[in-house]
């Protein structure tokens, strides 16, 4: 009896965690799209620190991506059971904030651009301290990290939606194995990315004539690498944070579908059309919304500046 019993918990215990990998899978598919863009903004967040100071900054913004999702996991489980309706409108605010961060970066590179310039001769005449380098770290660490904090929650909510109809201790699986597994391979990939350049030079000291060109070509690939991941980053603001808000407003998802379904008639590329169409028309909106914002945000930020003081007694 203690045989079978044991036997039949066992095959309890097999059903469960085929289950839990099967979730865990789909999930995983469903959720790749966010990560490429996780990597693709966060690459580009913690470039242009000191060489020697990579790998801290990335290890900092990966233990703030793990405390991220620390809070995310259980958060996502509580709304789940006792809030679901709020899922959407959370997702919405940060998809909003995404679009927000893009356009004031835009702004911020194409509107001042002189005042740029000037910043970078001031920089080149005057050396930089060890405090400005300090505060300029701290401030990408953190803004990576708000940034991942906006990721984390959309791949929390996309596997939510996947598990939605599971036991609560296999949502816990899940959850938790996905939060961990993104975490690991997107941060591992970032200390990749931004440790091309070292590797370049290392092999470029190398006697082999082969894996010397391998490092020059490495060495001379890698800034144009990273220009092009934070190309791609800022567009995946606009891409992560568009679609998430034209997916919260059934009007403007119906309209870009309708309009993806007109764009597969057009003949020959016709399905080229329809495939990047929703893409395309939820960065428009994405970066339209943003603009919004910042506008916005700047209006308060002139009324309070405005705002006269009380005269004290």
């Amino acid at each position: 009896m203690a045989g079978g019993s044991l036997l039949a918990l066992l095959d309890d215990i097999a059903a469960v965690l085929d289950d839990v990998a099967l979730m865990t899978k789909l999930a995983a598919k469903k959720t790749s799209g966010v990560l490429g863009d996780d990597l693709a903004l966060n690459a580009q967040q913690v470039s242009g620190v000191r060489a020697e100071r990579e790998i801290p900054v990335v290890w900092a913004v990966a233990k703030g991506s793990f405390i991220n999702k620390l809070i995310l996991v259980p958060l996502a489980l509580a709304i789940s059971a006792f809030a679901p309706w709020a899922v959407t409108p959370l997702l919405m605010l940060g998809g909003a904030f995404l679009c927000f961060e893009g356009v004031e970066k835009l702004a911020h590179k194409y509107l001042h651009a002189k005042n740029s310039a000037d910043d970078q001769q001031n920089s080149a005449e005057i050396d930089v301290s060890e405090e400005d380098l300090a505060a300029l770290e701290k401030t990408k660490i953190k803004g990576a990290i708000r940034t991942d904090f906006i990721l984390s929650a959309e791949i929390i909510a996309i596997t939510l939606g996947v598990i939605a109809e599971a036991e609560f201790l296999q949502q816990v699986i899940v959850m938790s194995g996905i939060a961990i597994a993104m975490t690991i391979g997107v941060y591992g990939l970032v200390a990749g990315i931004v440790k091309l350049d070292d590797l370049g030079f290392y092999l470029s000291r190398k006697k082999t004539s082969v894996v010397k060109a391998m490092g020059n070509g490495l060495i001379s690939v890698t800034p144009y690498l990273m220009k092009t991941l934070s190309i791609v980053g800022t567009a995946a603001m606009f891409m992560v944070g568009g679609g998430i808000l034209t997916h919260g407003i059934p009007p403007v998802s119906g309209a870009i579908e309708h309009l993806a379904q007109m764009a597969a008639t057009v003949p020959t590329i016709g399905f080229i059309l329809s495939a990047v169409s929703p893409t395309i028309l939820s960065m428009v909106f994405g970066a339209i919304a943003g603009a919004i914002v910042l506008i916005g945000v700047t209006i308060v930020g002139k009324l309070k500046n405005n705002k006269p003081s009380t005269p004290s007694a």
